[in-house]
């Protein structure tokens, strides 16, 4: 079943004049379930994990387009993920129904420098035990996009204006090697979706997701570079470790 990222790249393919051809990737044909072409298709270790916590992605114009963007796997992984077009100068309905939906917490996930102290906060509070339900749900609200571009989503959405500003921590560089913005603090989304997971409590979707990231940057690589995928390595390993795969049976397909 398609998730919210693979309906809103549907949706912007059928809006797009031309094809959209990304920079160094392969122009073969392309899975639809995991992006990647049908000799390295991943499909069949796609982990789902039950979380309490969701996430939002508000994605940049052509983000969902980019084979390398990670809002996908965060999709994959977190069944409660949403997703939106940003877009300066309209706001889609439905993403203001969500934040004012009573059983989230939205928390718009960037650097404190950039908000008013006041709306800063660094963790995010447990569930009260015995509250038989009535504790709202973490939404970890994030900008999937550039880093310059998610600065200008920032300061031009004035419906998040009102919501904490949730600044993380980390205590790792990133590990993301698809692109490169030059930075070890700058994190790809599914990095960031991971450490908003932790804080959370949500350790096993925090380390699927990291995990995940290994496998799917394994998988895009040996495509790119035309070498079979090495199914028997330590990142499919870690991955069977720490997830719950969504069809068991095919959890470690045959070597191709």
């Amino acid at each position: 079943m398609p998730h919210a990222v693979s309906l809103l790249r549907a949706a912007r393919l059928a809006r797009s004049a031309k094809p959209f051809l990304a920079r160094g990737g392969f122009k073969r044909e392309r899975c639809a379930g995991c992006r990647l072409v049908p000799s390295h298709c991943m499909c069949t270790v796609r982990p789902s994990v039950t979380t309490r916590a969701g996430v939002c992605l508000l994605m940049a114009d052509i983000e969902p387009l980019k084979p390398t963007n990670t809002g996908w796997l965060v999709a994959d992984v977190v069944a409660d993920t949403f997703a939106f077009g940003w877009a300066r100068t309209e706001t889609d309905p439905a993403l203001l129904a969500l934040l004012n939906d009573p059983q989230w917490q939205p928390y718009v996930v960037f650097p404190g420098q950039y908000a008013a102290p006041e709306r800063v906060v660094l963790t995010v509070p447990a569930p009260e035990p015995n509250c038989s339900g009535t504790a709202k749900r973490p939404l970890f609200i994030l900008f999937d996009a550039t880093w310059a571009e998610a600065r200008k989503m920032f300061r031009r959405s004035p419906y998040l204006d009102r919501l904490p500003v949730l600044s993380l921590q980390p205590e790792r560089i990133t590990q993301y090697e698809l692109r490169n913005s030059g930075r070890d603090d700058h994190f790809c989304t599914s990095e960031v979706a991971a450490m908003c997971m932790n804080l959370a409590g949500e350790h096993v979707a925090e380390q699927t997701l990291y995990a995940y990231l290994v496998v799917f940057t394994h998988h895009y690589l040996r495509a790119k570079n035309q070498q079979p995928v090495a199914w028997g390595d330590a990142a499919h390993q870690r991955l069977r470790e720490v997830s719950v795969p969504r069809c068991a049976s095919t959890m470690t397909p045959s070597p191709k």
